[in-house]
């Protein structure tokens, strides 16, 4: 192969790289808050492209913070242990024995390969919860099942966040990885709260670009089950209309994107996280994959 006929099969790689400069530009020193689930959780080939993800973000001037729960792995713990899993309005109901084993599971062993997966790049990763540095402060959350106020336990409802350990490890250039236990407002001890609810909370205490939420779907569907459109853009109001009618799945999810966008991050995304490296084609390509919230004031026609 001449050397001529070399540099022509380079182009493209060039011209995909130049697609990437104007959104380089306007992300660079953004804050992006990426709730890591589904899927991409389980999947080993998916967790490696989304750790290069992230460094890939890191490195490119953006300052990523991952948030994660884990509920396969926290019903396999459970299962180990001889706990029963029951879920009552769409959430785990979370007893002080079951507590212990989400704790240790989401800290100890979902959050340690996350951590150890970023840090084959470089010394970039520190996981924390929300316990650490009073990061995400919970009380008692009861839903509300047929009119009745129900108690499932030690499932925690947000009422404060404080950012201050993770703008220092930010400051230092580095990755949060953050875990969805909070501690308590009112005793002693933790509360398991749902990571969409937490990576939401964190995203608008942080004043955060983006938040981006990982799923196993492609995006907000137009009229599911009949079509398999993906709404590609849509304002809070007009997600605040189709809540009711989301799958219990999604509802956490867009509530989340709903919070965001309407406490100052100024878009928020679900995209589907089993496709690899779907974070970066989200933020750095034209085409954008998954649905993006945002507010109200921002005009349907705008690209972004």
């Amino acid at each position: 192969m001449s050397n001529v006929t070399r540099k022509h099969t380079a182009l493209p790689k060039a011209q995909i790289l130049i697609e990437a400069l104007p959104w380089l530009t306007r992300h660079r020193g953004k804050t992006v808050v990426v709730k890591f689930g589904g899927n991409a959780m389980i999947d080993a080939e998916l967790k490696a492209a989304f750790a290069q993800d992230i460094v890939f973000l890191h490195h490119a001037g953006l300052k990523p913070v991952v948030v994660h729960g884990g509920g396969p792995q926290i019903s396999a713990a459970l299962d180990r242990h001889g706990i029963v899993s029951e879920f009552r309005a769409g959430l785990r109901v979370t007893t002080e024995e079951a507590m212990d084993v989400v704790r240790m599971v989401l800290a100890g062993q979902v959050q340690r390969e996350l951590v150890g997966l970023l840090n084959e790049h470089g010394p970039l990763a520190v996981g924390l919860t929300g316990e650490d540095a009073h990061t995400i402060t919970a009380t008692r959350h009861q839903p509300r099942i047929d009119g009745e106020l129900v108690d499932i336990g030690r499932v925690g409802e947000i009422t404060a966040i404080d950012t201050g350990a993770i703008e220092a490890l930010l400051a230092d250039g580095r990755i949060p990885v953050v875990s969805s236990i909070a501690r308590s407002q009112d005793d002693g001890h933790v509360y398991n709260v749902n990571a969409d609810t937490a990576a939401a909370a964190l995203a608008a205490a942080l004043d955060a670009e983006t938040l981006m939420v990982l799923t196993d779907v492609e995006g907000l569907y137009e009229d599911w089950p009949n079509s398999d459109e993906v709404i590609s853009r849509l304002t809070a109001s007009q997600l605040e209309k189709l809540l009711p009618e989301l799958a219990s799945g999604m509802v956490p999810k867009m509530e989340g994107c709903l919070h965001a966008v309407r406490n100052g991050v100024t878009t928020a995304r679900v995209i589907d996280g089993r496709v690899q490296h779907s974070i970066l084609l989200e933020i750095f390509t034209d085409e954008g994959i998954g649905t993006m919230v945002v507010p109200d004031d921002e005009e349907a026609g705008d690209a972004e």
